[in-house]
């Protein structure tokens, strides 16, 4: 799998950068934890203020196209993010039995 930054745009006044980019791969298409995994590790990033917003698939394609949004802090993130994108592509955990 490999990441290739279209565009870095930079938003000041929601203190986060905004990502646009392309992932080429063989196989399976990969999951939204695959990608943000292998684009943390590339730009050096912390993993809880990346948010991957839209992976989009072309039929037949071996590629796709992304955006992800990188904010300064956690509470730029918490103030700015619907809760559901922040647990969206994440392993539900399983229920404890009694």
């Amino acid at each position: 799998m490999d990441i290739t930054i279209v565009e870095d745009k930079r938003n000041e006044l929601l203190h986060r950068r905004e990502l646009f980019f392309r992932v080429t791969y063989e196989g399976p298409t990969p999951s939204r934890q695959q990608v943000l995994d292998k684009l943390t590790a590339l730009q050096n990033l912390n993993p809880n203020l990346v948010i991957i917003d839209s992976l989009e698939t072309r039929f037949g394609k071996m590629a796709l196209k992304g955006k992800a949004r990188i904010y300064d802090a956690e509470e730029a993130r918490t103030q700015t993010e619907r809760p559901y994108l922040t647990q969206r592509g994440k392993k539900a955990e399983a229920p404890e039995k009694t």
